[in-house]
């Protein structure tokens, strides 16, 4: 509950208006700081010696900002989209390197890098003109990117040299970093392409790289030609596996920073022939307990989710039976005879503790199943879910 709910819940309470505070809906999400730190560390084994921009573009891919702050603290820096998001880092007493992906949209924003210090890529020739009409006491450090042929931004290779040039050209500047971004690092195309055509691009050209995303850290951060001096690892921070199905997050070592739970609120009994929800999508085929879970497409759970995604409910693997509704969504019960009104249901994340052993259930499965990634659903999750974030390292 807010803090105006409580305020007005002990109001009710001091004059009899009610013996006690209403209970929330049983829906929460989880944000897990330490499956965050775990990550990062991993980021750190797979590329080894490189610096770590750790992607928090997205609120932190759905996952709050501030309350993905602590989880992430031992980065070398973040990288994300939006100046008003690079203040909330400054106001939360970051003082390292904070990277602007797309650069500034406008050449009033040049005033704001030069007072929060942030570092900023450029990918176009306006970005440039508009540097070199900023007036700032400390020089900028900036990235400027290669379009290696994912063709959203960046410099042509033929167009780079000329930008790599203006830019060191300018009092303006300090530090010319130079990067590209993959289109396929998770995909059989691979890398191979695009390294060919970054380096022979910027053969003679100084500056530090950066060139890996999650997917290529994970396959190709070893080698040191491909990790560069800089990383940007995004989802694989988050406990998601970027090249799902081939490797799930298990298969890299990752941990889920963020479960979607609630609890069974019904359990209806319907004979065979039977329908459950809008559409009568599902039929039973056989006498069947069907429970009704508080989560729908409201709260960010997908819509489009078919009969048969899985979810955890009491840690066992049920299948979702019927169009995902609003507010609900239901599913069969009925080979899970200890599961009733009450029960512990994961939409994915970490489940609860059965048999003496933990129970998981991937964002990336839920995601497949509804024809969608990860990713989508981590953003999607809705304001109106409470959130929790535990933290094992302060209890």
């Amino acid at each position: 509950t807010t803090k105006r709910d409580q305020n007005r819940c002990t109001h009710m309470v001091r004059t009899g208006l009610a013996k006690s505070c209403p209970m929330p809906r049983p829906l929460e999400a989880l944000i897990h700081l330490d499956a965050l730190r775990h990550n990062l560390q991993r980021v750190r084994d797979f590329a080894p010696d490189a610096r770590i921009w750790s992607v928090v573009k997205a609120n932190a891919y759905g996952h709050g900002l501030k309350r993905a702050f602590e989880g992430l603290r031992a980065t070398d820096g973040f990288a994300l989209l939006n100046i008003d998001e690079a203040r909330v880092l400054r106001e939360l007493d970051w003082r390292g390197p904070i990277l602007l992906l797309e650069g500034v949209f406008d050449a009033r924003d040049l005033e704001w890098c030069s007072r929060l210090n942030l570092w900023h890529v450029i990918h176009r020739p306006e970005q440039i003109d508009w540097l070199a009409m900023h007036k700032t006491e400390w020089p900028h450090k900036v990235f400027l990117k290669a379009n290696t042929g994912m063709n959203r931004l960046g410099f042509t290779p033929m167009a780079l040299r000329q930008a790599w040039t203006r830019l060191h050209a300018l009092p303006q500047v300090d530090e010319v970093g130079l990067m590209t971004h993959f289109s396929d690092a998770d995909a059989p195309k691979g890398i191979a392409a695009q390294m060919a055509v970054f380096n022979e691009a910027t053969a003679d050209l100084d500056g530090e790289r950066s060139l890996c995303n999650s997917a290529a850290i994970l396959r190709h951060g070893q080698d040191a030609a491909v990790r560069g001096d800089w990383v940007r690892p995004g989802v694989m921070l988050y406990g998601a596996s970027p090249d799902h199905p081939e490797h799930s997050a298990l298969d890299w070592g990752l941990k889920p920073a963020m479960t979607l739970r609630s609890q069974i609120i019904s359990v209806q009994h319907i004979a065979p022939g039977e329908t459950v929800g809008y559409g009568s999508r599902f039929t039973a085929t056989r006498p069947s307990r069907i429970g009704v879970v508080a989560c729908g497409y409201a709260d960010g759970y997908p819509r489009h989710a078919p009969d048969g995604t899985p979810v955890l409910v009491n840690g066992h693997r049920v299948p979702l039976a019927g169009r995902v509704s609003m507010d609900m969504l239901a599913v069969d019960l009925t080979d899970v005879h200890d599961a009733g009104p009450g029960a512990e249901v994961t939409l994915w994340g970490h489940g609860p503790v059965r048999q003496g052993q933990a129970t998981y259930l991937g964002i990336d499965e839920v995601a497949q199943a509804s024809g969608t990634i990860g990713y989508e659903l981590m953003c999607a999750v809705a304001p109106r879910v409470p959130v929790t974030v535990l933290d094992t390292h302060h209890p």
